[in-house]
């Protein structure tokens, strides 16, 4: 009975001891996270680091260099990279443990699985900009959208109300863009058309413009529009060469093409005859996003999120402000229509999606052509 007796109380003593710790480790204040600096404080720190280096998708970023350096006194070196070079280079620094701070690139399924899934490149977000950025372009951070659309000759009226239309055979020949083998983003917008989303709505605007169901031969609608509409097309080197070959006047019939609208701002001045067809359903053409990311090997943190900081301020993104590029926050000033307009008639990039199905879809692509 004795040691029945001692057994309870040495478990209520050591019962006593957990519960006393437990109450003291409420108690307890909880760590702080580090605080944030304040502007002045990354502005000094920034400065104290040296040469920023950053890798971009444009010759405009250099523009956007020069205002930040002026700005800040920081030296900035602003390298142009392509799609492939841009993703190529950053992996291979990564491995090597030096490069560039920050990039600013775009072929959102390649950057999501080769770059920041990997850890290559970083994921931040610059407090003012988590305030006004809407949420879907905050994860990954979106820079840029970048719109092509489907532009034609308006020396004539265009009486073309659905893209299925450009598939017909009087239009073939008359359709123009560049070859998606080539070019990612053209890739990436064909791979979007094969998802469960556009591929849907492609088989419901082929039923509303033809009174009957979509007779397929390949997966879907998405992969039947691509069959149809690259056997009627033209494929093209450049947005350049196509914009000028579908605007030049005196033509016997109308071109189409599909190209990025900031041609539209040289048009007069080549004398071109363009416009963009807002009338096209399901979609008028594509929107593809320009992420920005510190890098893993990024060596001055400071100024790179700095620099990334003030890339979304007027002053930052006046560089870039033309026709085709919109700021997720600031648009574009000298677009008529707003992101919102544009939102409800393009298709734009998912990179999950085109992670699990670009390759699919470039072998059909490959298999067709």
């Amino acid at each position: 009975m004795k040691k029945i007796v001692a057994m309870f109380t040495i478990l209520a003593l050591v019962a006593g001891f957990v519960f006393a710790q437990g109450s003291a480790e409420a108690q307890a204040p909880a760590a702080q996270a580090e605080p944030q600096m304040t502007h002045e404080e990354l502005v000094e720190a920034a400065k104290a680091e040296g040469t920023l280096k950053v890798y971009t998708f444009t010759s405009r970023g250099s523009k956007v260099g020069e205002a930040f350096e002026a700005k800040y006194g920081i030296k900035t070196e602003v390298t142009q990279l392509s799609d492939a070079e841009m993703i190529s280079k950053v992996s291979a620094e990564a491995k090597a443990g030096q490069g560039a701070d920050i990039i600013f690139a775009q072929d959102s399924g390649r950057v999501l699985t080769e770059l920041f899934d990997t850890g290559y490149v970083n994921k931040y977000v610059p407090a003012e900009v988590e305030k006004a950025i809407p949420a879907q372009y905050a994860d990954p951070l979106v820079y840029d959208l970048n719109i092509k659309a489907f532009i034609f000759n308006n020396e004539q009226p265009s009486d073309l109300k659905n893209v299925w239309q450009l598939t017909e055979p009087e239009w073939k020949g008359r359709v123009q863009f560049k070859d998606p083998q080539k070019e990612s983003v053209g890739m990436n917008f064909f791979v979007m058309l094969t998802s469960p989303e556009w591929s849907e709505k492609l088989a419901k605007a082929y039923k509303d413009l033809y009174g009957k169901d979509l007779v397929l031969t390949t997966e879907n609608a998405g992969y039947e529009f691509i069959k149809m509409l690259l056997a009627n097309s033209v494929l093209g080197s450049s947005d350049t060469k196509i914009c000028e070959a579908v605007g030049a006047k005196g033509q016997a019939q109308q071109l189409y093409g599909l190209f990025t609208i900031n041609k539209l701002r040289t048009a007069e001045k080549k004398n071109l005859a363009l416009a963009v067809n807002y009338d096209l359903v399901p979609f008028n053409g594509f929107m593809y996003p320009i992420y920005t990311a510190l890098t893993g090997v990024c060596a001055h943190p400071n100024a790179a999120k700095l620099f990334m900081e003030f890339a979304y301020t007027a002053e930052g993104w006046k560089p870039m402000d033309t026709l085709g590029d919109n700021s997720p926050i600031l648009g574009s000033s000298e677009d008529t229509r707003t992101l919102a307009d544009w939102e409800k008639t393009l298709v734009i990039e998912d990179p999950d999606y085109l992670a699990a199905h670009r390759y699919e879809v470039e072998q059909f692509i490959v298999s067709i052509l």
